[in-house]
């Protein structure tokens, strides 16, 4: 019979336990993806539209914020892709939106209890390269799609890591695979001059050193949709590099 003296966790090597704990780890995972394929309650569009005001207050506040072409922007589902160069790229791009967008993000960002709360409150998709955890990315793909058939913008960044050199790396090839199963506009953005801020990683890990900018300013510019069939992640690439230019 199954004991908890002497189990510690109940204990590594304890079978039960490890069953246990493999359901409520799954039954959690579960619990979240049902969340994220739910349309937003009218309890959480109030609490969106204050995170989104309160964002775009706070990077105004701090960056010196100026956007271009955010009028091209088509109602309805679309698939917005972008360079990552900052932690808070997500605030750029969300400042200078409309309304909050659902992001997708890497789940490695889920370790830090309050993001964790933070993002769920905020719907973030959490999703995982396929040699990680393919179950994740399954349910990842299935939310995007939920909420691109609910007429809503997703926000990603195909390159799946921030730059490392203030490059625009590789894009992967997921967003082909989304607009394969759910035929949207693509719309690339670039994010320019966010290289110099203290949160990306020029010189180092993100807040690892202190601010050497006051009211840094950001660029953001957004290019025309490109229609689901002619969507690929290279030229995607290529025509954010170009909208970027030489302001990294």
């Amino acid at each position: 019979a199954h004991r908890r003296v002497g189990c510690t966790t109940c204990e590594a090597g304890c079978t039960l336990c490890g069953r246990e704990s493999t359901r409520r780890a799954w039954a959690r995972a579960v619990q979240l993806a049902r969340g994220m394929l739910r349309p937003p309650t009218f309890a959480q569009r109030v609490w969106l539209r204050l995170l989104h005001r309160l964002g775009r207050a706070l990077i105004r506040a701090v960056y010196r914020l100026r956007t271009e072409g955010f009028d091209r922007l088509p109602p309805g589902a679309a698939v917005l892709v972008s360079n990552h160069v900052s932690f808070i790229d997500f605030l750029f791009v969300g400042a200078a939106l409309p309304e909050v967008p659902r992001y997708v993000m890497h789940h490695h960002h889920w370790r830090y209890a309050p993001l964790r709360w933070f993002f769920r409150s905020a719907r973030v998709i959490a999703i995982a390269p396929r040699k990680e955890d393919p179950a994740m990315l399954e349910r990842a793909m299935e939310a995007i799609d939920a909420a691109l058939a609910r007429g809503e913008k997703v926000l990603l960044w195909p390159e799946g890591a921030m730059t490392p050199d203030g490059e625009v790396g590789p894009f992967r090839p997921g967003v082909e695979r989304i607009v394969a199963r759910r035929p949207v506009p693509v719309v690339p953005i670039a994010i320019r001059g966010a290289w110099r801020s203290a949160l990306s990683r020029n010189g180092g890990e993100p807040l690892t050193r202190l601010p050497r900018h006051l009211r840094l300013p950001i660029e953001l510019v957004l290019d025309p949709p490109v229609p689901p069939e002619r969507v690929e992640a290279s030229r995607l690439r290529a025509r954010v590099a170009i909208l970027r230019g030489a302001t990294r």
